[in-house]
């Protein structure tokens, strides 16, 4: 089974150390919940896997290999601030990602079906300015989702999102999970990482503190409910 390594990935701003000699694994076929406190390093990580960044120490591979700046065709990233140009329609930032990905003819199938499945698809000719956040939102995760990596990652996907699309892209991540796509999920929500994470990832201040099932870490903590785990696992 292929997996995402992060091995003593250290990101720093100056004085400051936003991550810090921080090492986990994602397998393929797995949703990895990223969890921590504000300002604990989880954008940095995100940023930093998907090659916005530059570290300044660590390897990030996949299935053995190690990635590079450049590494689109194997990770991508749907960012928590949800960011389109302005003066594209719905339907061309998905002709956009096609012809920057290379796919093969016949994409247009599945960006229709994932349009329909987020509820936008009577929207597809609207110009980017003049999308609501949701929108926008909706917009990034079927240009994300058309391109087809095998590594995904989401920066609090949910916010922003109505009910309905909320469960729809819930539904979206156990699909790509059951095809062997490798998830990993930035999220404040704890029901949510609950219900759709196969296991979670705490860190703070940059650090790693705790990995495993949410069953592994009551076992461990001594504490039943998900919100009182996470606040017993991030005290100072």
């Amino acid at each position: 089974m292929a997996s995402l390594s992060i091995e003593r990935l250290t990101k720093r701003f100056g004085k400051k150390t936003a991550v810090d000699d921080l090492s986990f694994e994602v397998g393929s076929g797995e949703i990895v919940g990223l969890l921590g406190p504000n300002g604990a390093g989880k954008s940095t990580t995100f940023l930093s896997l998907a090659g916005f960044l530059r570290p300044e120490s660590g390897t990030i591979s996949w299935a053995g290999t190690a990635l590079g700046p450049e590494r689109g065709r194997v990770i991508s990233l749907i960012p928590e601030t949800p960011e389109v140009y302005p003066l594209l329609t719905i339907w061309e930032h998905l002709v956009f990602v096609a012809k920057s990905s290379r796919l093969a003819p016949g994409w247009e199938t599945k960006a229709n079906s994932l349009l329909e499945r987020l509820g936008i698809a009577d929207q597809r000719d609207t110009l980017g300015r003049a999308l609501s956040k949701g929108m926008r939102q909706k917009t990034l995760i079927a240009a994300t989702l058309l391109a087809d990596t095998p590594v995904l990652l989401l920066d609090e996907p949910m916010i922003g999102l109505d009910p309905q699309g909320q469960r729809e892209l819930r539904e979206m991540l156990r699909q790509l999970r059951a095809e062997g796509t490798a998830i990993i999920i930035s999220t404040h929500m704890i029901e949510q990482a609950q219900q759709l994470c196969d296991r979670i990832v705490i860190i703070k201040d940059g650090r790693f503190v705790a990995a495993g099932t949410f069953d592994e870490l009551r076992a461990r903590v001594g504490r039943e409910d998900a919100e009182e785990l996470f606040l017993e696992l991030t005290r100072a």
